[in-house]
């Protein structure tokens, strides 16, 4: 397939007869938008040929035979919040995005199952479910993402470690395969063994496989009772001790964040909020949910106890909703307090026991290259995010580099990090995807003979090779 020609003038009048002519745009200044994701580098952005808008299923199925018969590639389109590259298409491919597919079709409660398209945001799928006083665990951070996009990626997030990722709520999902076939996968059921699980096999596949169009999605009740605590320690080895006591005790939060201090207090400055503890070097955050308020108390009592026998300068509760909101708004918006000087944010996952062995590396790798590796995690599930940048810290302000000081020790930076990652028995991706910045790195975390098995995979489901190629392996 040559991506390199022209999109073809057949193509789009068959495009143009399927979804309408309003809902294929080839306006470069309208465009522009749907050659990048939130990496921010735009060295990876490319501008489609053409950007398709569907309305269903059956338009969905209708665009790619037609991308299918004419060897164009289609590259599905969420909500563009990816950090690797993912839904960059291919060049004067086809963008295919599901922005009009934004439909809640069920909630039903008895079951406790919600069915959205692929196009539902998160913040408006959390919300309907909530009308309704049930509960979606998972929290990846944008909740401009879509309900598409957390399936294809399998989405994390910091409630992982309590409630699991995207995969562990999927319970069904109708695809579109690449050469139009309109599949379902699982249904409003618990149990299989009918087969081999094609399902699972399209959470996290990048939209390299078929496009999810719909989800059905196990919802639960949700504890009426949060408490959060902000834990300062004068080090990391302090603060990873207290997270294992705290597993080893039975006490599964909702969330254990390791956070440090600089972070914290350029965030307070981007926002105007003030985080509780400007003690130590490094900080845990730690949320926990309950169904009574005598289990909090235990559980906080507990936490208490453990926090300070693992040398914890001071326990700070959040115990109004207001102080809550304003802990959870500093930790959710670090990314953009520090987006401006942000190369990359790797996700790196690891066995929870390396984490403060590997965070150590991380600062012994920032030492060796002078370069600034702000890092912070998901203590309890390994998820660790060190941010590659292109400015120093200094006196609370981020101090741009020049770019050929920075270029020149990225990838060394990267190289090293990720053969740490595989000596620790870690993966390069936890939860972010490998898309196409990723890619070059996968030897790190797969052997040659599993590779070669996606490969296998991927020319079953996708023998013309269309669906968003390029990601994930070549």
């Amino acid at each position: 397939m040559n991506d390199e020609r022209t999109m073809e003038a057949g193509i789009r009048a068959s495009l143009e007869a399927v979804v309408g002519q309003e809902n294929v745009v080839c306006d470069q200044e309208k465009i522009i938008d749907y050659g990048h994701d939130e990496y921010s580098l735009t060295d990876i952005a490319c501008l489609p040929g053409l950007v398709v808008k569907p309305a269903d299923e059956v338009e969905v199925a209708e665009v790619l035979k037609a991308a299918n018969r004419h060897l164009v590639p289609v590259t599905p389109r969420g909500g563009a919040t990816g950090l690797c590259g993912g839904c960059v298409p291919s060049r004067n491919g086809i963008v295919l995005s599901l922005e009009r597919m934004n439909h809640i079709l069920e909630i039903d409660t008895e079951s406790q199952l919600g069915t959205a398209e692929a196009g539902v945001r998160l913040a408006n799928f959390s919300q309907a479910v909530e009308q309704v006083g049930l509960y979606f665990p998972p929290h990846p951070g944008d909740e401009s993402a879509m309900i598409g996009g957390l399936i294809a990626t399998n989405a994390g997030g910091s409630r992982a470690v309590k409630y699991g990722t995207i995969r562990n709520y999927v319970r069904g999902l109708e695809v579109v395969l690449p050469t139009g076939e309109i599949i379902t996968l699982g249904g409003k059921f618990v149990k299989t063994s009918t087969g081999y699980n094609l399902m699972h096999l399209m959470i996290g596949s990048e939209g390299t496989l078929g496009i999810v169009t719909k989800g059905i999605i196990q919802l639960h009740t949700k504890p009426p009772f949060m408490r959060s605590f902000v834990v300062p320690y004068a080090g990391l080895e302090q603060a990873m001790a207290t997270m294992s006591a705290l597993m080893e005790k039975g006490v599964v939060p909702l969330a254990i964040e390791f956070l440090e201090v600089e972070l914290i207090a350029i965030t307070e400055k981007h926002l105007n909020l003030a985080w509780p503890s400007k003690l130590g070097r490094t900080q845990l955050l730690i949320i926990v949910d309950a169904y009574s308020e005598e289990e909090l108390d235990r559980l906080s009592e507990l936490i208490g106890d453990i926090c300070l026998e693992h040398e914890a300068l001071n326990v700070f509760i959040a115990d109004t909703a207001k102080k809550q909101e304003e802990v959870l708004t500093i930790r959710s918006k670090i990314y953009d307090a520090i987006k401006p000087g942000t190369i990359e944010i790797l996700d790196i996952s690891l066995p929870r026991g390396e984490v403060a062995a590997h965070v150590r590396k991380v600062y012994e790798i920032a030492e060796k290259y002078d370069v600034w590796l702000p890092t912070f995690g998901h203590a309890a599930d390994g998820n660790v995010h060190t941010h590659l940048m292109k400015v120093k810290y200094q006196d609370g302000e981020m101090i741009p580099v020049p770019e050929a000081e920075w270029r020149g020790k990225i990838e060394l930076v990267r190289q090293e990090l990720f053969q740490d990652c595989a000596a620790r028995g870690g993966v390069i991706s936890g939860e972010h995807g490998i898309g196409l910045v990723k890619k070059a790195y996968l030897h790190h975390s797969l052997k040659p003979a599993h590779v070669n098995l996606m490969r296998g995979i991927k020319k079953v489901f996708d023998p013309n090779n269309i669906m968003n190629p390029g990601k994930i392996f070549d």
